[in-house]
C-alpha cells in the first residue's frame, strides 16, 4: 500500500519560516520524481517545486529564492524548506510522488498559514 505523509505546516508569521516533509512507504522511493504542490482556498492546485530522482530541481517562480526543495533517498523522504514566507502562501500543501506516464500518488496535505 502506498502511503504518502506530510508533516511541518502550521501557523506562522510573514517573514517567518516552515520545513515540510512528506514520508513516502510503498513505492521504491528513489525512482519517483517527488513534488510539492499547495492549493490556497478557491484557487486551483498549482507546482511549488519538483525534484527528480537525479536531483534536478525546479521551482515556480513565485517561490525562487525563498523555497528549497530537498530529498533524502534513504529515509524515503522529500523536504520543503520555506522561507520569508508571504500571507499569500497560504494554502493546503500536498506531496506527489509521480513516473512519469506511469503513475503518481498524493498526500493528504499538510495546511500552511501565513498571518500575523
Amino acid at each position: 500500500q502506498v502511503r504518502l505523509v506530510e508533516s511541518g505546516g502550521g501557523l506562522v508569521q510573514p517573514g517567518g519560516s516552515l520545513r515540510l516533509s512528506c514520508a513516502a512507504s510503498g513505492i521504491i522511493f528513489s525512482i519517483y520524481t517527488m513534488d510539492w504542490y499547495r492549493q490556497a482556498p478557491g484557487k486551483q492546485r498549482e507546482l511549488v517545486a519538483s525534484i527528480t530522482p537525479g536531483e534536478s530541481i525546479n521551482y515556480a517562480d513565485f517561490v525562487k529564492g525563498r523555497f528549497t526543495i530537498s530529498r533524502d533517498n534513504a529515509q524515503n523522504t522529500v523536504y520543503l524548506q520555506m522561507n520569508s514566507l508571504k500571507v499569500e502562501d497560504t494554502a493546503v500543501y500536498y506531496c506527489n510522488a509521480l513516473r512519469p506516464r506511469v503513475e503518481n500518488y498524493w498526500g493528504q496535505g499538510t495546511p500552511v498559514t501565513v498571518s500575523s
